[in-house]
């Protein structure tokens, strides 16, 4: 390392207040010479993409998360409108629930429910996260992210008594995902139980004439935005998916849309040195062997961007993690993401990046400004808390380097509605072109599809069984007798999985016989 190969290799987009260091990737002599041409194919893909081209040929369907900051790119009027539309419609929503203009059963809204799953929470929570703050948000949020009854009854409880004020949002652009469906059922039960009319506290974000769409329309529910077939989940955040809330939340959406407006025209440069994501994209594929053969560790050096790496999980696992490529061979590409924040991750794990197996490479994010409020000095030396933790960045980042452990530092000025926003974008766009520099796309996920198909067939299965016991109640049956019943023999472990919850449950009614292993527990209807 050196002072002359640091500059080379270290991007600064001022305009953007923006850097990007990749110093420390030991890149062969000729490694930007012999990927240009591919990258300026990625390029050129990436053009036809932004121009509506179909990109998920799976489904017939276009991508277009980039005309969310920049309608004016959008294909055709029509795609044009409804984003500016629902622009408008989101901030004339966010200024009825904060004026008081539309209210809820007990008065002003100051509760926030967001039910849905994977993008449709994992984007809310981060940038709510990031971005928020206990003295300045409009309304607090909560969700509902998962099908887990405890989780919903403990979210529950922290809005015990303030259903009336709490607003729902339910987002699903089928309209039947599983998960969010539940939660929506849960969500009106207790509105139910706490004598409210959910419809009077619901707003619904989904596709056209879906489930969801046909059930908030009949039910007269406060508002319906829509989701577009051509945004993807883990792209949603700067739709009405992610912008609703933080309007809510009262954060500035148009900063955010213009951060990731300006991060688009910089990623747009054909330039591979001055483009940031080429060069992220280029960098994994060197880092990882284009095969993704090392683990991204992201460590951002802010409490505020630790739900950063989470979001990051699902957006480029998902779009990545890929059994075939383009032309159908078998590939088994993706690249494992995990994080959380520094400098907690050095109390963490970075014990084993130093010194143990070399599987991974980091991706810090450095933070420039320190806090709103003044610095006092903690030593005696007069280092602030700010000092200690670039402190802890910088060692961190010279010890993994002292034993050739590879990183890359992306550097903002703040945190700030803008700068998440570029984020957003920065590595929406890094993920389009290393998909293409590896031949899969990005845009579709049927691993996510075969486990929610699979997901049917046992839930099919359990409400078999559950007939079958109650069938030859009092009786007790074996796993094995009850396999052969429901004509899955062979499948007994997944009989044994299911009967030992029910068994669990008094609701079921299903109870299991004593035995010394529950195993050889035979199990009967009450």
């Amino acid at each position: 390392m050196n002072w002359k190969h640091f500059k080379s290799h270290n991007l600064e987009l001022e305009s953007l207040a923006f850097a990007l260091d990749y110093s420390r990737i030991n890149f062969n002599d000729n490694f930007f010479q012999h990927f240009e041409p591919k990258i300026q194919v990625a390029f050129e893909e990436m053009k036809s993409l932004e121009s509506g081209a179909i990109a998920n040929p799976d489904e017939g369907r276009q991508v277009g998360h980039y005309w969310l900051r920049n309608p004016n790119i959008a294909p055709n009027k029509e795609i044009k409108d409804a984003i500016n539309d629902s622009l408008m419609a989101i901030e004339s929503i966010a200024e009825s629930i904060h004026n008081g203009s539309c209210l809820g059963e007990s008065g002003k809204f100051k509760n926030l429910l967001i039910i849905g799953i994977g993008g449709s929470a994992l984007g809310p929570q981060f940038v709510s996260d990031a971005l928020g703050s206990p003295n300045q948000d409009r309304i607090k949020t909560y969700y509902f992210d998962n099908t887990d009854p405890n989780g919903i009854e403990r979210t529950l409880e922290f809005l015990e008594g303030n259903l009336g004020q709490t607003l729902s949002i339910v987002i699903s652009k089928s309209g039947g995902t599983a998960e969010t469906r539940n939660g929506m059922l849960e969500a009106q039960n207790a509105y139910q139980m706490a004598g409210l009319n959910f419809a009077k506290h619901a707003i619904a974000i989904t596709g056209k004439n879906s489930a969801l769409d046909k059930t908030a329309q009949e039910d007269s529910w406060l508002y319906r935005l829509p989701m577009w077939d051509w945004v993807g989940g883990r792209t949603s955040e700067l739709a009405t998916v992610g912008l609703l809330p933080a309007a809510l939340q009262g954060i500035s959406i148009r900063e955010m849309l213009k951060g990731a407006n300006a991060m688009d025209d910089a990623t747009r440069n054909r330039e591979t040195k001055n483009n940031p994501a080429a060069l992220l994209a280029l960098s994994w594929y060197q880092l990882t062997n284009g095969n993704g053969n090392k683990d991204m560790v992201i460590i951002p050096y802010k409490d505020r961007l630790a739900l950063f790496s989470k979001y990051l999980q699902q957006l480029i696992m998902e779009s990545l993690g890929k059994e075939t490529d383009l032309a159908g061979a078998t590939v088994n590409q993706g690249i494992t993401v995990y994080g959380n924040k520094g400098s907690t991750d050095q109390h963490a794990y970075v014990q084993q990046l130093r010194d143990g197996v070399h599987n991974f490479f980091v991706t810090f994010v450095e933070v420039l400004e320190d806090r709103e409020g003044q610095p006092i000095p903690v030593d005696d030396s007069g280092n602030t808390t700010g000092d200690y933790l670039q402190g802890f960045y910088l060692g961190t980042r010279e010890a993994l380097t002292e034993k050739n452990r590879e990183s890359i530092t992306v550097t903002i000025q703040k945190i700030s509605p803008e700068s998440v926003g570029q984020l957003i974008a920065l590595f929406e766009r890094a993920v389009g072109l290393y998909a293409h520099l590896i031949n899969i796309n990005p845009y579709h996920q049927p691993g996510v599809e075969a486990g929610k198909k699979a997901a049917n067939k046992i839930l099919k299965m359990k409400e078999l069984i559950c007939q079958i016991l109650k069938k030859n109640s009092p009786r007790a049956l074996s796993i094995e007798e009850i396999a052969i019943e429901v004509n899955h023999p062979g499948k007994e472990e997944l009989v044994f999985k299911l009967l030992n919850r029910l068994a669990n449950n008094s609701s079921t009614l299903i109870h299991a016989t004593d035995s010394k292993s529950h195993t050889e527990s035979t199990f009967y209807h009450e």
